[in-house]
């Protein structure tokens, strides 16, 4: 059996820590919101959480279009 080098000993090692800290975090990344991307009457494009947009068809009205907007 051949001996390790001193530089392959701790590349395994930190491998080995990165892959255990990995699977205690629970291995998921955390989920990003649904938005829509939507273009303003001024031209500007906006993005908007899916879950603020009603579920029946109705108008919109100005004040609910501005208060949805990202910043």
């Amino acid at each position: 059996m051949e001996k390790q080098n001193r530089k392959e000993f701790l590349l395994a090692g930190l491998s080995l820590a990165a892959i255990a800290t990995y699977f205690f975090k629970g291995g998921k990344p955390p989920e990003k919101k649904k938005t829509i991307k939507f273009l303003a009457q001024d031209g500007r494009l906006v993005e908007i959480d899916a879950d603020k947009l009603p579920g029946t068809k109705k108008v919109a009205t100005k004040a609910d279009v501005q208060n949805w907007i990202k910043k």
